[in-house]
């Protein structure tokens, strides 16, 4: 017998013996890459707890996910953040809820005036069964959120004047986010409505394109818009709660138990923004007034009065949604 006519069993013995070993090992599964849109700059409260979030997420699936986020809104603006969320092209994201009418009607609720009494009766709200009905409305169009930010209060700042009452607002060019509602406000005031992508922002107020904007304080200050629009005014016109959503396509492939770790993950997360967010815009209402910027309180009870009309054309339109409305009123 040749030694090669000997060997041949033996190597298919060997062979044999491989298969069996490696039919048996559970090899380990290719992680999941997920990208993440967030239109704040590194630092922003914000983005310290995506970050926050992308660190637990991954070692806490024993980088089953591998998470990365993407600040300074390098994947595009919100509206087209959105669409590639929905479509699974982006796996989360922060998203605030003014852009979204468009898309989730249920949220245009939130984005009326004065709506809610402050930061607190906003929590109270978004962090219970209302919130729920939210969460529930954003996946049927494929976003999955797993906890609520805080975005502050917003306020109007402007390059040429304080705004005390109403008239005030006559004339000036301000920007808004995409969203008709904040038109009808501007535009219920005596100002001229603009709707613009918030990256335009800077450069068109230089220009004179844009009299003002509003915004919260952390915005107003890290966008460096308070070099240029040195009066804000605080109208305290909307406390908007933000999401942290994940694609439903990226959702539905995780198991229970990680399913579990990404949505305790976003809670932890949201803890951490709220202190984060408390303590930023305190600091930062106190460095743009030592910086120069003059700040105002308004006659609020007038500026709602000019709502009335708003409110009453938002139920007239949507009588679904008067329920709602009402719910979150009682629930503050």
């Amino acid at each position: 017998m040749s030694i090669k006519s000997f060997l041949k069993p033996v190597y298919c013995f060997q062979a044999a013996a491989i298969v069996g070993v490696m039919a048996g090992m559970t090899l380990p599964a290719q992680a999941d890459n997920w990208r993440g849109w967030n239109v704040h700059p590194p630092g922003y409260p914000n983005s310290v707890a995506l970050d926050s979030f992308v660190k637990e997420v991954t070692e806490n699936t024993d980088g089953r996910i591998k998470a990365k986020i993407f600040h300074n809104g390098v994947l595009g603006d919100q509206p087209d953040a959105i669409e590639q969320t929905r479509s699974g092209a982006l796996n989360f994201a922060n998203f605030n809820m003014g852009p979204m009418g468009p898309i989730v009607p249920e949220t245009d609720v939130l984005s009326l005036p004065f709506l809610f009494k402050d930061i607190d009766a906003m929590h109270k709200v978004m962090d219970g069964e209302i919130g729920q009905r939210f969460a529930d409305a954003l996946e049927k169009k494929n976003l999955v959120a797993l906890s609520w930010f805080d975005s502050g209060a917003r306020s109007v700042y402007n390059t040429r004047r304080p705004i005390n009452e109403p008239e005030d607002m006559q004339g000036l060019k301000v920007r808004v986010m995409n969203n008709d509602l904040y038109v009808e406000m501007i535009d219920a005031l005596g100002g001229n409505a603009t709707p613009m992508a918030y990256g335009e922002v800077y450069q068109s107020l230089k220009t004179g394109v844009l009299d003002g904007a509003e915004n919260n304080f952390p915005s107003y200050e890290s966008s460096g818009h308070d070099e240029i629009a040195k009066y804000y005014s605080e109208t305290e016109h909307l406390i908007l709660p933000e999401c942290l959503c994940i694609a439903k396509r990226s959702w539905d492939k995780l198991s229970d138990q990680d399913q579990e770790i990404v949505r305790q993950a976003a809670v932890d997360a949201a803890t951490l923004q709220r202190k984060l967010w408390a303590e930023g815009s305190k600091k930062s209402r106190e460095d743009v007034l030592a910086a120069g910027v003059k700040i105002n309180e308004v006659d609020k009870p007038a500026f709602q009065a000019k709502m009335e009309p708003i409110y009453a054309a938002f139920v007239k339109k949507h009588p679904d949604l008067e329920p709602l409305l009402n719910d979150i009123r009682n629930a503050q």
